[in-house]
């Protein structure tokens, strides 16, 4: 299990101790060929259902998560939202909260801009978000 699956199943956990509400996971399809995954030392795909955009029409509300990728999310979850402009064309999504968390595997990863980047899939859906605090810690000497 990788790090974004571990902090989904925590995400999970909390939001199902909430009386009411009911919780799935969901990935986005593979892009890349099983080769390619192999040499590049992915970890293995988990058991959990794969998506498809029509998937998204059925929540009320979602979180995103994806791993960051040269300051943007990962091909495959750019990949998935491009393949809801049908939603988007008809405002399916519109009005639903939605929010984002990521991974990076180094401390300057692109954090920042992934969120910032990602934040347009959302506006143009006309969900709903609010932009977490970023905490910057600073060192007198």
């Amino acid at each position: 299990m990788d790090m974004l699956q571990r902090l989904a199943e925590e995400i999970k956990k909390g939001a199902d101790s909430v009386e009411g509400v009911e919780v799935k996971l969901w990935q986005v399809p593979e892009t890349l060929p099983e080769e390619v995954l192999g040499k590049m030392g992915a970890a293995p795909k988990s058991d959990v259902p794969i998506i498809k955009p029509s998937d998204l029409t059925e929540a009320d509300g979602f979180l995103f998560g994806f791993p960051t990728r040269f300051g943007m999310m990962a091909a495959q979850f750019k990949a998935f939202l491009d393949a809801t402009g049908g939603l988007w064309g008809t405002q399916q999504l519109a009005g639903k909260p939605a929010g984002i968390f990521y991974s990076t595997a180094s401390q300057g990863g692109g954090q920042e801009t992934t969120a910032l980047t990602a934040i347009t899939q959302l506006v143009h859906h006309g969900m709903i978000f609010r932009a977490h605090r970023i905490h910057i810690w600073s060192w007198h000497v």
